[in-house]
């Protein structure tokens, strides 16, 4: 009788091993010597919080991230970029000799959508991790499911490989800003004008309006018409006039371009003519040069060669290139020859 009354009171059921490995549930059961409560605590109070608090570190981290990323988006529209977000023309000197020049809209519009791939990439990372957390936090094992995962993407990565590069490919196109909607671009098979440009896929309208869709893992090269700056040449038959004459008359008509008003907004600096470029059966050529805008390279080029043909067709030069040719099949005059029956 006397042993029973003195027994040590039963500490009620074992705790289960979660709560034994937790120091927090471990220090409750040694304090409150109760075995339900410690367990009650740790499901009902500790681990939702647990739960709660990855939640939060994890929102928390994402907004720390996304405002950082708003900060050098809004820093690099600004003008102000760091080298790695720089474009290959900007990070060359000799490449952009005016880099003011560039259109800050297309920056901006370039910096926002680098900002939103990048936030998209940090909000999964972000909210993957606290998944992964939260299910530990179930008890749920975590190494079938890390393994499955890796098996999968190995799975992905080798039937997929033609979309990974097309993805990686237009990244790195969008960070270097080799070309952006509106730019008129050679791509190889497909050229003209840049309608959209995505991650996968680049959409190019030729001039006869055909739409193109280029997986960008099979741009090679690319040819941009529409950055910075351009030089317009033109190259013109003379026949055997004379090369002063003809070159004076050609660098009058390329004065008058810079000088007209419509034009000289699109003229980067004066017309030069370089002089003779060849020398064809025909007689010598000579080539006469601008450098204009990226924007209006073409309205430029169009004008040019119109008032460089009316030049040579006003001096008469056009009369004497005609002169000099002779045509296939036409037999040669001898002199005093006046036709077929000779002289009468």
């Amino acid at each position: 009788m006397l042993h029973a009354l003195t027994a040590a009171p039963d500490p009620g059921p074992t705790p289960s091993a979660d709560c034994r490995a937790d120091a927090l549930c471990k220090n409750l059961l040694e304090l409150t010597g109760s075995t339900w409560f410690a367990e009650g605590s740790y499901w009902i109070v500790l681990k939702p919080l647990r739960i709660i608090m990855i939640l939060l570190l994890a929102f928390a981290a994402r907004w720390a991230l996304h405002r950082t990323i708003d900060r050098l988006v809004r820093t690099t529209s600004e003008g102000a970029m760091p080298t790695l977000l720089k474009p290959l023309r900007e990070r060359i000197p000799s490449a952009a000799p005016n880099p003011e020049q560039f259109v800050p809209e297309r920056r901006r519009q370039r910096a926002e959508a680098i900002g939103s791939v990048l936030s998209s990439m940090v909000s999964a990372f972000i909210f993957g991790i606290a998944l992964l957390m939260v299910l530990k936090e179930f008890s749920f094992d975590l190494a079938p499911l890390l393994a499955s995962a890796g098996i999968a993407g190995v799975a992905l990565g080798f039937g997929a490989q033609s979309l990974v590069k097309d993805l990686i490919a237009g990244l790195f196109m969008l960070i270097e800003d080799q070309y952006g909607v509106g730019d008129t671009v050679d791509l190889g098979e497909a050229t003209g004008a840049v309608e959209a440009v995505g991650l996968r896929v680049t959409t190019v309208r030729d001039g006869r309006g055909v739409l193109w869709y280029i997986r960008n893992g099979e741009i090679v090269r690319v040819g941009n018409k529409s950055q910075g700056w351009a030089r317009v040449m033109v190259d013109l038959p003379i026949g055997f006039a004379s090369t002063e004459e003809a070159t004076a008359v050609l660098r009058t008509a390329a004065a008058s371009l810079a000088m007209d008003p419509e034009m000289a907004p699109q003229i980067v600096e004066e017309p030069e003519v370089l002089g003779v470029e060849q020398i064809t059966v025909d007689g010598a050529v000579i080539r006469t040069v601008v450098k204009t805008t990226a924007s209006g390279q073409f309205a430029v080029g169009r004008e040019l060669r119109r008032r460089l043909a009316e030049a040579l067709e006003n001096s008469g030069i056009t009369a004497q290139i005609a002169a000099a040719r002779r045509y296939p099949g036409m037999p040669a005059s001898a002199p005093g020859e006046t036709g077929a029956g000779g002289a009468t």
